[in-house]
């Protein structure tokens, strides 16, 4: 990925504030670019939800504009927003509304008037793209918390967008599940999909990103690399978070402030002298490595 690339997606919002008065985010600039991904961090009420729910136009700001592929979103173009964005919630059960799985990763076709056999082969095709076609005769409700972030997954794979949102995909999911939704995730970004996502889970967010988005107070504060982002104490020790655990290895082992290493994969290079890390694979924003 190239930073010269125009944005997929492009939201200036001066301000968002709710029906009884709270604001949600205020002087916010934020871009999604094309062969991304990028991690919203910060605490609860940072933030990190309102702006998701922007970027799809969910949401609108009260002093802003968004522009999605080049095309400014007004009340005639939200459609456009949400077929190039797609969403899926931490809430699963919200957006899972058919009898079986098959019909409900199907829904959005239909509604676009793709017709029933077309449908269901681009349903199966996007179930088996996150490894859930065997649950396409289930009933979704019966799901486990990580079948169904699938499904929802799915749900918005079939619709072929530019960029597909993830609001906390990891809660409430095992270590176990958390791994096949984190694997699913980069597997969708080596299809060409860009991915924004928020999370708690510093950890992942080291893992998957390409960059970094710290949000404090309604605003992103910084935007970086894994590396550069989670070894600025100051600004993890003003957003309240903890750097991810491989920083905090590699700091008590006195490694932390030449080789920098921000995943598990990083350190484990690091101590045993291959060059197979994450850092070796994973681009940076502007398309070099992290160094």
């Amino acid at each position: 990925m190239s930073r010269d690339d125009p944005p997929l997606v492009d939201l200036q919002c001066e301000a968002h504030t709710y029906p009884d008065g709270t604001v949600g985010m205020h002087d916010v600039d934020f871009s999604v670019y094309p062969d991304e991904v990028v991690a919203l961090i910060g605490g609860n009420g940072a933030g990190k939800s309102t702006l998701l729910e922007h970027l799809n136009a969910m949401l609108v700001p009260d002093d802003g504009e968004l522009v999605v592929d080049g095309t400014p979103i007004t009340e005639d173009s939200k459609a456009h927003a949400r077929k190039e964005v797609g969403f899926v919630f931490q809430d699963a059960d919200t957006q899972l509304v058919a009898p079986t799985v098959l019909d409900d990763v199907m829904f959005g076709l239909q509604n676009d008037g793709v017709p029933g056999d077309e449908a269901r082969e681009r349903a199966r095709e996007a179930l088996a793209t996150v490894d859930a076609s065997h649950l396409e005769d289930r009933i979704p409700h019966y799901l486990s918390g990580g079948e169904k972030r699938l499904v929802g997954l799915a749900g918005v794979l079939v619709l072929d967008p530019s960029v597909i949102v993830l609001d906390e995909p990891l809660a409430g999911l095992d270590p176990e599940r958390s791994r096949l939704i984190a694997d699913r995730i980069e597997r969708i970004h080596q299809d060409g999909i860009s991915v924004a996502l928020s999370t708690h889970d510093l950890d992942f967010a080291a893992t998957v990103a390409d960059r970094v988005c710290v949000m404090a107070d309604g605003n992103v504060v910084r935007s970086g690399t894994p590396r550069e982002v989670f070894y600025d104490d100051t600004l993890l020790t003003e957003a309240s978070l903890h750097p991810p655990s491989a920083v905090r290895v590699a700091r008590d082992a006195g490694l932390g402030a030449t080789a920098q290493p921000v995943t598990q994969a990083d350190l484990v290079s690091l101590l045993t002298g291959t060059d197979d890390s994450e850092t070796a694979r994973r681009p940076s924003p502007d398309g070099d490595g992290h160094d």
